[in-house]
């Protein structure tokens, strides 16, 4: 069911029992002072009936990430109204184009949300991609700044993936990968940031976590790992999967640039010492010789 919000002046509008007569729509009608504090439940659509009556300086300054209709007596003079999806309708209302201008808003939302979909997130594994990491990352790094906070990124990379892959053919591989990222899903909170780096690689950013405390989650990681049940078809016995994790922290350890890169890089360093020390281990980026 999609949820629309109109907002009037009076809060009451004759478009409400228009809407009700047609699709399975919510509806609630309030007041203009309102209109800030529902972004906060993100409706499907907006409607303004008699915008006229809504403080323009707040138009202005906010920006819609729901799809924006205006229904006006006349052309309303604002112009600089910002909205993800904007439409205009001119009073008396025709019940008909009312519900047609509703659907198309609808779909250049939902054709909106599954771009940002696929541009965000990795196809297999349904986690964030590559791309979406660095954005992520930055984010929470300057969180961590702001608020002195400790930030963790934890770089794991499946054991002989390779060999998996030739043994057993490339859909057995994406097979592994998804197990992999059931396990890790299972594992991470609701706000870390979980993202598929590489072909076999795996980043997960832990907000507000040291060092430590990120080692002993990679540690659980790399056991659950470790004892899953991973057996190809054909095979009796299963296949032995193990990973390597190198983990970075912020604060740094060593006067560095303060960004995404660093840490990633940092991570790397640590994720390499793993696998030279003979791989199925985490490796702390502070506990290598920092003079490389």
């Amino acid at each position: 069911m999609k949820n629309i919000i109109i907002f009037n002046q009076d809060k009451k509008s004759k478009l409400e029992s228009q809407i009700l007569k047609g699709e399975d729509y919510s509806v609630q009608v309030k007041l203009p002072d309102d209109i800030k504090a529902s972004e906060a439940v993100n409706p499907d659509l907006i409607i303004l009936d008699n915008p006229e009556s809504v403080n323009e300086d707040l138009l202005v300054r906010n920006k819609f990430s729901s799809p924006l209709l205006i229904v006006s007596d006349k052309i309303f003079e604002n112009i600089m109204v910002r909205a993800e999806a904007y439409d205009y309708i001119i009073n008396p209302v025709d019940s008909v184009e009312l519900m047609v201008r509703i659907a198309n808003l609808l779909k250049i939302r939902e054709l909106k949300e599954q771009i940002s979909l696929v541009s965000t997130t990795d196809e297999l594994t349904g986690l964030y991609n590559r791309s979406c990491l660095h954005q992520r990352l930055e984010e929470e790094l300057a969180r961590a700044k702001r608020y002195k906070h400790p930030l963790s990124t934890i770089l794991m990379d499946i054991d002989f993936f390779k060999v998996v892959n030739d043994i057993y053919g490339y859909d057995w591989g994406d097979v592994l990968l998804k197990q992999i990222t059931e396990i890790l899903k299972r594992r991470a909170r609701k706000e870390d940031v979980l993202t598929r780096y590489g072909d076999e690689e795996f980043i997960l950013v832990l907000p507000n976590t040291t060092e430590e405390n990120a080692r002993v989650f990679a540690e659980r990681i790399r056991k659950d790992i470790e004892e899953m049940e991973f057996i190809p078809e054909g095979e009796e016995e299963k296949h032995p999967i193990t990973i390597s994790g190198g983990i970075a922290s912020y604060p740094f350890l060593i006067e560095s640039e303060e960004n995404a890169n660093t840490i990633i890089r940092y991570a790397e360093h640590a994720l390499y010492a793993a696998k030279n020390r003979g791989k199925n281990q985490v490796v702390l980026f502070s506990q290598m010789n920092l003079e490389f």
